[in-house]
């Protein structure tokens, strides 16, 4: 068991626990956003706080685990609404752009379209752990008492380049902390919770959020999503070749310098600075009036959003990406079996929100490299993306 550094560190104003050496004035950096380096993805705003839980009602928690020199992990979780989520079950559904990765839970919002607990991201192999804490998180809420089957959602990055992932550190109590300290205001990013000790595009990854509100000729609707960025490629950041410029990239001529760096990588491999695997998890929020279908299309687009910052979705990638819908007259009741009158969206008024789910992933990935702090551990060390550089190359590469 984790010895406690002066017990938990709670914040509800961003929702996050700190466990270990990690401190919550650690996590609260000046690095910046991307709007704040005028990085504007797309056409439509960012709701008020250009966070998933823009979405009315959705919240955010993290457990973040960070000990010694080996343990660097945690645990995120997203909440669809305030109320009993086993009893109130939300439509939803997965959309896999390469399944080289466990989403726990998956085949059960695939057959009935719905998500019946908060979604919980962790390591790769935290996955049991994870869904052994939302089950007994959902056994144990008021009403649930007759409850005996539960469709645990569990989402996973493989954080163990750096962090001592065979040891399997998140328990299920860490997912439990993580829902009790969810917020439905600001959204804590980069290296925290299930980002603690992920990496991206040769660089230090994490959580990044972002969201987009529609005009209301579109319906007014609010599209959120937040990302566990543990991936690689060609980072391509609007549109200008950052990955390539810094010598950072997916399949980097052998032996090339970068940077005054030799071609050596810090894992022991030659040659490439980032050989474009690992994962993302995408977790796309919505009020808009949308069912399973449509919110599976919407994901889809969460997918394709990535391509916008190089992602090469390579063979060792698990990219997934699940959607709900937090439209209070969609959800189903548990143990209802009457006709239930339900108000959808047609599929033509759907595209705005594909467009804002594209939009708001991209900035979401920049979010999290953006934010993310530099992590080091036994393991290797993870360098944050250097923010003067990136600077000087969006100087160069002038958007509209």
């Amino acid at each position: 068991m984790f010895q406690r550094f002066q017990g938990f560190h709670r914040c509800a104003a961003v929702g996050f626990v700190v466990v270990g050496i990690a401190t919550v004035a650690a996590q609260q950096t000046g690095r910046p956003r991307a709007r704040d380096l005028g990085l504007v993805p797309g056409v439509f705003p960012p709701g008020a706080r250009n966070a998933i839980t823009d979405v009315a009602g959705v919240s955010v928690g993290h457990t973040t685990l960070s000990q010694g020199d080996n343990v660097r992990t945690g645990v995120t979780a997203i909440v669809p609404h305030a109320g009993n989520v086993f009893q109130d079950k939300v439509p939803g559904a997965v959309f896999v752009g390469n399944a080289f990765g466990k989403l726990a839970g998956s085949t059960q919002v695939d057959e009935l379209g719905t998500i019946e607990t908060p979604i919980a991201l962790t390591n790769t192999l935290s996955v049991g752990a994870a869904i052994d804490g939302l089950v007994k998180w959902t056994l144990d809420q008021p009403g649930n008492a007759n409850v005996r089957s539960v469709n645990a959602l569990v989402g996973e990055t493989n954080d163990g380049g750096l962090n001592d992932i065979r040891g399997r550190h998140v328990r299920p109590q860490h997912v439990i902390e993580a829902i009790a300290s969810a917020s439905a205001g600001e959204v804590q990013e980069g290296s925290v919770g299930a980002g603690t000790g992920t990496q991206a595009f040769g660089w230090k990854g994490g959580i990044g959020t972002s969201s987009r509100k529609l005009d209301a000729r579109f319906g007014g609707y609010t599209v959120g999503v937040l990302v566990q960025s543990n991936y690689g490629g060609v980072l391509t950041m609007g549109g200008a070749p950052v990955g390539k410029i810094l010598g950072r990239y997916a399949y980097r001529p052998t032996g090339q310098q970068a940077n005054g760096r030799t071609g050596q990588r810090e894992d022991g491999r030659t040659g490439l600075a980032d050989h474009g695997d690992g994962s993302c998890m995408i977790v796309v929020a919505t009020d808009a009036p949308v069912d399973a279908r449509d919110l599976k299309r919407i994901a889809a687009r969460a997918i394709f959003g990535l391509a916008r910052t190089g992602s090469s979705y390579s063979n060792g990638s698990g990219d997934f990406a699940i959607a709900f819908s937090t439209a209070a007259e969609l959800r189903t009741r548990f143990g209802a079996s009457a006709v239930q009158s339900r108000t959808l969206l047609p599929s033509d008024g759907v595209s705005p929100l594909f467009q804002a789910a594209l939009e708001a992933t991209e900035e979401a990935v920049y979010n999290s490299l953006l934010k993310a702090t530099p992590v080091s551990s036994r393991f290797g060390k993870a360098e944050a993306l250097p923010i003067d550089k990136v600077k000087e190359i969006l100087a160069r590469y002038p958007r509209n």
